[in-house]
């Protein structure tokens, strides 16, 4: 059942009669309460002129709650499927756990709604898939989450490469490393480093290149924390891979760093290379007789991409107002996730392994 902020019973949609200006506005259903959840809310919270959170939806009664009084949403419910059918409703925020992801597309999308979706559409191919035959059956506007898209300095080499400041693309090299590990009980049902961590990685350097990856090759092991090879799991990884259009592609992972959240890329081609490095809280350099000293990279993901899940979001609503095509759907996820398929086969055989399902 739906209920208002203080949680006591109401009819599920009540009529209300809106201003003009708010008639405007996009009307947007929340799926979730957690982090990421309310990492989204405050994005929409600084474009109140063009989006407006209207119905909330979590099992979670106290978060939603929480978010409730502080974001002003009218409508809470416990179950996500009254929020789907809020007619009120215009398009779909998700963001509750990988499981519920496909039924919840496939929900939004013959109701009509437009979708944002976080990664992964699941961890099982077959049902990407089916959700993918849902979002073409239906022709729903569905975005997937890789916020590493709207990073500027990562739109600026995707841009030096499109251009053709590197001239001939010839060689992707990624620098992806946490400062450290999730809960093992995370990873035991998160896929994987390549499903839940390269992904990202593999993404990237497919959006960069202009071109699938169609083959990699791929070691690693456990160097961080031996629970994590008992999970089933390895927390270091080197992937080579080979896109279609020739460029070579090299990712290195780990799970935990004693420096903070690794984020580097170079795209380097026949004119040159374009690369970018870490960012710190502050561009500060202490310079004295023990030597210059620079402070650490950020050590927290949503700090360090803060900007680019506000442009992720922005993208989300300008393209729901302007009926404009998804920057990233569906199938950017259902590639993504063949190829990180691919790596854990290469993983375990020792040897390359071709991407299949492209």
């Amino acid at each position: 059942k739906t209920v208002t902020r203080d949680f006591q019973l109401e009819a599920p949609f009540p009529t209300t009669v809106m201003a003009a200006s708010e008639q405007a506005l996009l009307q947007v259903g929340l799926i979730g309460a957690g982090r990421i959840a309310r990492c989204h809310l405050a994005s929409i919270a600084s474009m109140s002129t063009k989006v407006k959170v209207v119905h909330i939806s979590d099992p979670w009664e106290q978060g939603i709650a929480d978010l409730s009084a502080q974001y002003g949403i009218s409508r809470a419910s416990a179950d996500w499927k009254d929020l789907i059918a809020d007619p009120e409703v215009q398009a779909v925020i998700i963001c509750s756990p990988t499981a519920l992801h496909a039924d919840q597309i496939i929900a939004a999308a013959e109701a009509g709604k437009k979708i944002f979706c976080e990664k992964p559409v699941s961890l099982d191919i077959s049902i990407v898939n089916q959700v993918a035959d849902v979002i073409k059956k239906t022709n729903a506007f569905c975005m997937v989450a890789f916020q590493r898209r709207f990073d500027s300095n990562f739109m600026r080499i995707k841009q030096a490469v499109e251009d053709g400041t590197v001239g001939n693309l010839k060689m992707i090299h990624i620098v992806s490393r946490d400062p450290a590990p999730p809960p093992v009980t995370y990873i035991a049902q998160s896929g994987g480093l390549h499903m839940d961590m390269c992904i990202h990685d593999f993404d990237m350097a497919m959006w960069v290149a202009g071109s699938p990856i169609v083959e990699v090759m791929v070691m690693g092991g456990c160097t961080v924390d031996p629970k994590i090879a008992e999970a089933g799991d390895i927390d270091t990884s080197v992937v080579m891979g080979k896109c279609a259009n020739g460029t070579i592609v090299t990712i290195d992972n780990c799970r935990a760093t004693t420096y903070g959240y690794d984020q580097r890329f170079e795209a380097f081609g026949s004119n040159g290379a374009i690369s970018t490095d870490n960012r710190s809280p502050n561009q500060c350099t202490i310079m004295g007789g023990n030597g210059v000293v620079k402070d650490k990279p950020m050590s927290f993901f949503m700090d360090r991409y803060a900007e680019a899940y506000t442009a992720e979001m922005e993208a989300f609503v300008d393209c729901c107002r302007a009926n404009k095509p998804a920057p990233c759907g569906v199938e950017e996820g259902r590639v993504a996730t063949v190829v990180a398929m691919a790596a854990k086969e290469s993983l375990k055989s020792g040897v390359p392994a071709k991407v299949q399902g492209l």
